[in-house]
């Protein structure tokens, strides 16, 4: 049983890496101000496999609920904050991603998305690429943060 719960929390923290790395390398290398289609391909690689890793992350928290409910518990206590708090983290970072589009237009001057509109062509490109470059770097964050969370899941779970 050890080992499965092991495997998981590996694979958790392999489907959480791919995204980070992703995203941490259109966030670095991709020119999403100058034009956000030019990366449109890197992006929703980025998004699917996101929402992959997340989805992994449920799976884990899940299974880990699962044989909780069943008498069978780690010896390590750790396990289970490691084990649970990716889905507090997932849940924090939607939230900022969120706020990212708000604090970008902020930093403008703009009142709102609508205002976006009014602007010339060029600089609702560049508008939109600063927010989709910000959602992508809290993202990849996040995912980064999961990784390292699964990993640490993976090394405490003892006892099963």
């Amino acid at each position: 049983m050890t080992q499965a719960v092991v495997a998981g929390a590996i694979a958790v923290a392999a489907l959480n890496l791919i995204p980070a790395v992703i995203g941490a390398s259109v966030w670095y290398w991709s020119p999403l101000e100058a034009d956000p289609s030019a990366a449109a391909r890197p992006v929703g690689v980025f998004w699917v496999m996101l929402r992959v890793g997340q989805g992994s992350a449920l799976v884990l928290a899940i299974a880990v609920g699962s044989l909780a409910a069943a008498g069978k518990y780690s010896s390590e206590h750790l396990f289970y904050l490691y084990a649970l708090v990716p889905l507090a983290v997932a849940f924090v970072a939607e939230q900022l991603r969120i706020a990212s589009a708000q604090t970008i237009l902020d930093q403008i001057g703009l009142e709102n998305a609508a205002a976006v509109g009014d602007l010339p062509e060029a600089e609702q490109h560049a508008v939109v690429g600063q927010i989709v470059r910000r959602e992508i770097g809290v993202m990849a964050l996040s995912a980064l943060v999961v990784a390292f969370l699964a990993l640490r899941a993976a090394s405490t779970a003892h006892g099963f």
